[in-house]
């Protein structure tokens, strides 16, 4: 009888020192952004975007009558490095589900794990597909590359007009895959429209564009597609501007940040974007985040911190509606949201993984954006 009392008694300390009854205590969401490096920008709007996301569920009862915790960890938008903390998040961390605040890179690196150990991954702003064909417990909130190529030469096409357009893209994951919608586009509904007239890659840390621009303006282009996060397209379209190019210039969603009007200045008057963040949506909500994380951060929103809350808040809803913190409950719940009312737009669906809602046309004006367009066709805007 002793010997039974002292198992159960070294059973009892070992359970408590695992956690024991405190061990679920909050649901754990993780999030890898970058916090540091080139992108730390983005990854401030990520995380001050999620951070407002978790105020607001915790301060409405939590999760299944518990608190939420967020882990967040800085990738610094590298591969390696966003693989060990995903390893972390899993394995120390035990968290239900994951949001990649961060760029395509290390998100792509990251979603084969979490496919493997189940654990629900939502992609907020990455655009490289193999994201979600890592498999069925990967999602992509912000819109698949391709999406974004297509809707921005659309835009170029039938909103802007242009004739003649030139690309310069950058030679990542990120500006190669929006290349390649871009021209899937051109070459279907724009032949004897338009004409691609030039086509440039730059290395990802190119901070100078003059000769690229020179060869632009050799050609005469009334549209430059500058394909970019706002460190590259921001330097783009303030150096255009000084050697005297008047031509449209057209970004998409990694232009979408305050960053870039403070690195064009004035020279940013009149550039457009394709993204997923309207400003001048009247949806209550959006109009409240936008003031908040203004009036808190002392900076604009933008369009990566839209989408790192609308990330979270669908794992949230999810964990809600599936009434479980199980992974493979989660998933099928993230699967099948319908017309879910997320800050940047309604989501009709996710269709394998990929989000199914409308693109957003912004142009700046007076140093801020402003809603220019919208797209809204299903051939377009469905993956």
């Amino acid at each position: 009888m002793k010997y039974v009392k002292f198992f159960f008694f070294f059973l009892l300390v070992g359970f408590l020192l695992s956690g024991g009854l405190y061990a679920n205590d909050t649901i754990k969401i993780g999030l890898l952004v970058p916090l540091t490096g080139p992108a730390a920008a983005d990854g401030f709007s990520a995380h001050s975007s999620v951070k407002l996301a978790l105020e607001r569920v915790n301060s409405t009862g939590g999760l299944l009558g518990k608190k939420v915790e967020l882990i967040a960890y800085d990738d610094r938008a590298d591969g390696k490095e966003a693989v060990a903390l995903a390893r972390k998040l899993i394995e120390q961390d035990k968290v239900v589900a994951v949001v990649g605040g961060s760029y395509s890179t290390p998100s792509r690196a990251v979603a084969p794990i979490f496919q493997e150990e189940k654990i629900p991954f939502v992609a907020a702003y990455a655009v490289h597909p193999d994201i979600t064909k890592a498999g069925d417990y990967c999602f992509r909130n912000g819109f698949l590359g391709t999406v974004e190529g297509k809707s921005a030469a659309y835009v170029a096409v039938k909103m802007l007009k242009a004739k003649r357009i030139a690309l310069l893209v950058s030679d990542n994951d990120f500006g190669r895959t929006l290349a390649e919608g871009f021209k899937y586009y051109m070459n279907k509904y724009a032949k004897g429209i338009a004409t691609i007239v030039s086509e440039q890659a730059y290395p990802f840390q190119e901070k100078d564009f003059k000769a690229y621009l020179t060869k632009i303006k050799q050609e005469n282009p009334d549209l430059i597609f500058a394909s970019g996060y706002y460190f590259q397209t921001g330097p783009i379209v303030k150096q255009a501007r000084e050697m005297g190019i008047n031509a449209h210039i057209l970004g998409e969603e990694g232009a979408d940040s305050p960053k870039l009007l403070e690195i064009a200045g004035p020279s940013a008057e009149g550039f457009v974007i394709v993204t997923n963040l309207n400003r001048d949506d009247k949806r209550k909500e959006v109009q409240q985040f936008l003031k908040t994380y203004e009036e808190r951060f002392k900076i604009q929103p933008d369009m990566v911190g839209a989408s790192a809350y609308d990330a979270f808040m669908i794992i949230c809803d999810s964990i809600k509606r599936a009434k479980s913190t199980k992974g493979p409950d989660i998933r099928n719940a993230i699967a099948n949201i319908k017309n879910y009312d997320a800050l940047t737009g309604q989501i009709k669906s996710f269709v394998k993984g990929e989000v199914v809602k409308d693109v957003q046309v912004q142009i700046v004006k007076n140093g801020r954006f402003r809603y220019l367009g919208v797209v809204t066709d299903p051939e377009l805007i469905t993956p």
